[in-house]
């Protein structure tokens, strides 16, 4: 589990494709404490295993369903990449709760200045819409952003300059693809609504404790 803060910086050296795996070797631009053989490491947003490290290089496995899910297959040696190690626990929680398991690819169609921030506007695959709500929590290429804005498959975000020197958030370009993570509560929660909807639960909820959009409504939630 991440916060979506992310630590530093890294640069892909190697991208060694097997296949329909591939495996990565990454140079973090930042004092980077000992890494520990088989912890998770966020590259990008994505949730990756190092494998092995030497000093600040290490090295990572990447599925051919990571691959396929995400922009990693497609980067080069040189790329920038966003690094962030797992959460301990009893960290601070500064960002939200980012599983590391991207949901799809978006698209970087607008940018556009305001005062000494950057609003970036994207668009993402339509059916995961549904997930992203205005003043809600998005992962960018793994960084925790705030929703200012959302439609039917795009979404718009607010860049402080802090997060842009930080991150690679700041060298975007126009039509970059990037990886997207939705909020995983909103994930959960409609899950666990079509469950209730289908029946699933095993047995009949008794009489108007069916948890559904009436219900909602009736409860201030909608």
């Amino acid at each position: 589990m991440f916060t979506g803060l992310i630590e530093g910086t890294g640069t892909l050296l190697k991208i060694d494709h097997r296949g329909v795996d591939a495996g990565m070797i990454i140079q973090a631009d930042y004092i980077m404490h000992p890494l520990t053989l088989g912890e998770s490491i966020a590259v990008d947003g994505a949730c990756l295993t190092v494998t092995s490290f030497k000093g600040s290089v290490f090295t990572v496995d990447v599925s051919a369903e990571t691959l396929s899910r995400t922009t990693l297959g497609r980067k080069t040696p040189g790329c920038r990449l966003n690094l962030e190690r797992a959460l301990k626990m009893g960290d601070r929680l500064g960002g939200h709760l980012v599983s590391g398991h991207v949901d799809g690819i978006g698209v970087l169609r607008e940018k556009r200045r305001e005062g000494v921030s950057t609003r970036l506007f994207f668009d993402i695959p339509a059916d995961l819409s549904r997930f992203v709500i205005g003043k809600g929590s998005i992962a960018v290429n793994g960084i925790s952003l705030t929703v200012n804005g959302c439609g039917p498959g795009r979404f718009d975000v607010n860049i402080v300059p802090h997060t842009s020197d930080r991150t690679t958030i700041g060298s975007f370009r126009i039509g970059e693809e990037v990886n997207i993570e939705t909020d995983i509560i909103g994930k959960y929660v409609e899950k666990m609504l079509e469950a209730w909807k289908r029946g699933e639960t095993g047995e009949e909820p008794a009489t108007g404790t069916r948890i559904d959009s009436e219900f909602l409504r009736k409860h201030g939630f909608m």
